[in-house]
């Protein structure tokens, strides 16, 4: 199992701050917000931000990473400071 976790306004947007998924060989962060993405067109809508960013065991990473079955995965926006 793979837990995603939300954060910020996507945890808003999407009424969950966590789930847990299936993992399968050589899937990917991409293949992961692909996947969510079918659950309705809110998650769509939210899932293709370009901005969204996603880190896998708390280290930002690309879309490109793998992931594995006990692996975390967040997905957040851009984060801002001042």
């Amino acid at each position: 199992m793979i837990t995603i976790l939300f954060f910020a306004r996507l945890r808003e947007q999407l009424s969950t701050d966590s789930m847990k998924i299936s993992a399968s060989d050589n899937m990917t962060t991409e293949d992961i917000r692909q996947q969510l993405a079918k659950t309705n067109g809110v998650w769509a809508k939210v899932l293709s931000a370009d901005s969204l960013l996603v880190a896998v065991n708390q280290q930002i990473t690309d879309w490109s990473h793998k992931v594995n079955a006990g692996d975390e995965v967040a997905f957040f926006p851009p984060v801002t400071g001042g």
